[in-house]
Parts: C-alpha cells; structure tokens; sequence
C-alpha cells in the first residue's frame, strides 16, 4: 500500500527553495517566514480538502463561473488554486433532506449530473478522479483531482444494486447519516451496504452519525473511514462535532477526521480551528486528521477570519508551522493522509474481490 511518502513527483511543480527542493527540505530559517514555507509546501503537497459543497450552489444559480472570481460565492477555480488545493471531494448531499425515497434518489441523481457538468465545462482545471493514481495523476498534470461524494446513504432504498449504480456514475464517497439502515446500530442490511463499499472501494463518510453509529461503523469496515468535515466535540460541543470517542475509533480503524472551517463548530478565528486540527492530531494521531472546510456556499455563511474562502489554507499552514508542526506532519494533513485512505479503500476491494473469486 503505497501512500504520498512513496511518491516522489518530480515533474508538474513549481520548483520552491534554494536548488529546487522539495518543501520537506526547506530549512526553518529566518530566510524563510511561516507563509514562505506554507506556500512552497503546498506546491509540493497540496491540500485534499472533504468537502465542498459548490455542486448543490450550482444546481441553484447555474450563472456562476467558477474559471474566474465571483464575489456571490466562496469556491473558484482562482482561489482553490491560490490556496494549493490539488483534490477536491465535492458533497453530493443536499442541505435538507428529502421526505420521500423516490425523491432522495431523485436529487442525488440530479445533483451528480450537475458535478459532472462542472467536470466537462472545466477540462484544463478540474479532472474527475476514481482512485488514488488519479489522485496522483492529476496533481502531477496541474489539475484538481475531483472526487465525487458522499451521496446520501437513503438513496439506496434497501438495494445494494443502487450502490453499484452510483458508483458506476463515478461516486466513490457514501454517508450513512440519516439512512434507516444506519441509526444507532448497524441493521443485517447496514452490514451488507458496508461490505458492498469495501468490495468496490466507496468510503463510508461519517459525517452527522451519532457516536454509537460511528463507533459501529469504524468497527465494521474493513477499509478506513472518513468524516469528511467536522470538529472538535471537546472544544465545541456542537451536536454536528466529533468526540473524543470517535477519534479513538478512527485511530483504530486508520480513518480520517477532516477538521471543517465553520464558525459554529469551530470558532470564529484562523486560531481557533488550528486548536480543532491540533486536538484531532493529538487524540487521533497524525495519521488520520485532514482538512474538509465545507465552502462552496453563497455568501451568508460565518467563516473563521482568516479563513473565509479556499485561498486561506496557506494561513492556517503557516499557524501550524508557528506552532512548531514538522513539514512531516503537515504533508500528512493536506494530502497524505487521503491519499493513503484511499490507497488502502482500494486494497481492501482488490482482497474481497480476489477472495470471491478464489476458489473454495
């Protein structure tokens, strides 16, 4: 299982410090200020943001043009690119949910064919990306690798067919928030669902479970979870936050909490969400905390100072590094760690696979 520390790209970057180095090899001297190093180290490895909710924006106000920047929305391709955003996992789900099944399914459908539109009206900037060496791939051509997920675990409607059929469309992200198979405990078709994204390397996302479906959720998967945006519960007891609980849950099961830039869940400063990153680093372990600030909204929505559209994330980098994080740890935050989660999704598919068609 190969993860980012592996890859050694050496094409496709902006050559950053002295003999064009890599951003691992910049030295931490007073030649350099916090945001000299941010910047060069998101060149080398940029951000894999969780979320992002531009998709339901668009189906909305179909008038943006994201190739330049627009003022009645935080998401562009400038500015996701100002701030070293290299992938992108655009959300699926849709601000309220639906009350009838056929409805949910309805939206989720909708809502992919308008992701996959913004794929096809931005070519030479954004690149649909279904597995980690796309991930790879498009970073190593200039492009922002876009993920597309989590649909909305009620969208299957009891059928596990539903889930192959979206992720046939591209969807590789599932949240089972909200599903009736995944409420406080996992029911026998919870549990098939699991196994199903293990088989075909969908990420269960979960972001808005309750502790004890996360707990069990973590349990069950074979392959690493995601929550692809949250907080600190122990900082912000915010109903929408993570426990302390569930942190230890993805330390064990080698998932990721991706810490989101919301002010009601993490505070209303640039410094408040770096204490919401430090806590899940501390608790979780380096290997499983990320970054998902959920923009892509129209304006209205409170943003911490400092980190109020894509082009803040050298800001928060630089906090980071002035708080004394290695250059190590921090390339494990914007794109490591994703990438591995990934890279480990797709191992644990290729074993189920092979073990159905081992024969017995």
């Amino acid at each position: 299982m190969a993860d980012l520390q592996d890859e050694r790209p050496d094409a496709g970057h902006v050559p950053v410090g002295p003999g064009s180095l890599g951003a691992e090899d910049i030295p931490a001297t007073t030649a350099f200020s916090a945001l000299d190093r941010a910047t060069a180290l998101l060149s080398v490895h940029p951000v894999a943001d969780g979320c992002n909710t531009l998709v339901w924006t668009l189906r909305q106000s179909p008038y943006h043009d994201i190739d330049t920047p627009d003022t009645g929305v935080d998401t562009d391709i400038p500015r996701l690119r100002a701030g070293g955003v290299g992938a992108q996992f655009w959300s699926l789900l849709t601000p309220h949910a639906a009350p009838a099944a056929d409805q949910v399914v309805s939206d989720t459908l909708e809502q992919i064919d308008v992701a996959l539109a913004l794929m096809h009206r931005y070519p030479d900037s954004l690149c649909l990306a279904l597995s980690a060496d796309d991930l790879a791939d498009a970073r190593n051509r200039g492009r922002i690798a876009s993920f597309l997920g989590p649909v909305p675990g009620r969208a299957l409607i009891d059928s596990l067919g539903a889930l192959r059929a979206f992720h046939a469309l591209g969807v590789r992200i599932l949240a089972p928030a909200g599903a009736p198979w995944a409420q406080e405990g996992l029911t026998a078709f919870g549990h098939e669902v699991v196994r199903e994204a293990n088989r075909l390397s969908v990420l269960l996302d979960l972001a808005g479970c309750s502790s004890a479906a996360a707990c069990q959720l973590a349990g069950a998967s074979k392959a690493p979870v995601i929550i692809s945006n949250t907080a600190a519960a122990a900082l912000n007891p915010h109903p929408g936050n993570v426990t302390d609980e569930v942190l230890l849950a993805l330390h064990a099961a080698n998932g990721l909490a991706m810490v989101t830039f919301d002010t009601a869940r993490t505070g209303d400063s640039l410094h408040a969400v770096a204490d919401h990153v430090e806590h899940v680093r501390a608790v979780a372990g380096p290997d499983c905390v990320g970054l998902g600030a959920a923009f892509g909204a129209e304006p209205g929505s409170p943003r911490p100072s400092g980190l109020t559209d894509p082009s803040g994330y050298p800001r928060l980098i630089a906090e980071l590094l002035d708080r004394g994080w290695p250059e190590s740890d921090l390339a494990l935050l914007t794109w490591g760690n994703a990438q591995r989660v990934i890279r480990d999704a797709e191992f644990t598919a290729r074993a189920a696979q092979h073990r159905r068609t081992s024969p017995s």
